[in-house]
């Protein structure tokens, strides 16, 4: 393989490559980081590849190792990550003065409820095990095959449709105890309190039911709701959406107020 066909092919899945690890870190810097490193390791053993995978399929398992050991030692965040940042949030003016900021004067800083519906699924799948985020991620967000992800997190068939299994059940069961859009008894508005603060002349259910995992919510098909809600996140690039800089200004806040609760926490 050259590195012409590397150029080419980096070019193309750079975007989803570099979305990926933002969902993996949940930081901005790193992902950026850990992008550059993957084209330069990919780069330095290009000659080496076979054919045994796709270049897609190596590049992203190199950018999956990169990413695992940026993060291996840190805690996994908890589920409760919404009612934490919530707070933290509500007694932070500088976090409202900055947000404001960037809803007015930024081409990037409209607030969308389906922007933060994933971005609340980016958040919350850093309470998963590692494997099973990555695993996930592969699968529902970036369509890749068991075959092709079992090669990226160098593992068994068996061992990626247990991850993928047990994360999906999670994450099934945490969204449908905490999310008020398809739960009416669910904990966490944050979707409709956000879209008060920085759209408060829009009316939120009429944009609510837009949606179509909201106009689904009734019929109570939680495997089809999740299968909604990563449709939802196939769609959107976190980086170059027209929410981007506000949700990427968000998700930095709630990854240092996770940082130091876990720190004082010791969770």
């Amino acid at each position: 393989m050259s590195s012409t066909h590397l150029n080419t092919e980096f070019e193309q899945i750079q975007g989803q490559l570099k979305s990926f690890i933002l969902r993996i870190t949940a930081s901005v810097a790193d992902a950026e980081d850990i992008v550059q490193d993957t084209y330069l390791k990919a780069a330095e053993k290009i000659e080496s590849l076979r054919g045994d995978s796709s270049l897609k399929t190596w590049i992203f398992s190199i950018a999956a190792n990169l990413a695992k050991d940026n993060i291996r030692a840190k805690k996994r965040w908890t589920e409760d990550v919404t009612d934490i940042c919530k707070t933290a949030a509500l007694s932070n003016l500088q976090f409202f003065q900055e947000a404001m900021q960037i809803r007015h004067s930024s081409t990037q800083g409209t607030f969308e409820i389906k922007e933060h519906i994933a971005f609340c699924f980016t958040c919350i799948a850093k309470s998963l095990p590692l494997e099973q985020q990555i695993c996930l991620l592969l699968k529902e967000v970036y369509d890749f095959k068991v075959a092709e992800i079992l090669q990226i997190v160098d593992t068994s068939e068996a061992m990626v449709k247990y991850y993928l299994h047990t994360a999906r059940t999670k994450m099934i069961s945490i969204f449908e105890g905490r999310c008020a859009l398809i739960n009416k008894e669910g904990t966490c508005h944050q979707c409709s309190e956000l879209n008060a603060v920085f759209n408060p002349q829009q009316k939120f259910q009429e944009e609510a039911v837009k949606i179509d995992m909201v106009k689904a919510a009734e019929k109570g098909d939680k495997e089809h709701l999740f299968d909604l809600r990563m449709q939802i996140l196939q769609g959107i690039d976190p980086f170059t959406s027209g929410a981007a800089e506000l949700q990427l200004h968000h998700l930095e806040h709630n990854r240092k107020v996770m940082e130091s609760f876990l720190k004082k926490n010791e969770v």
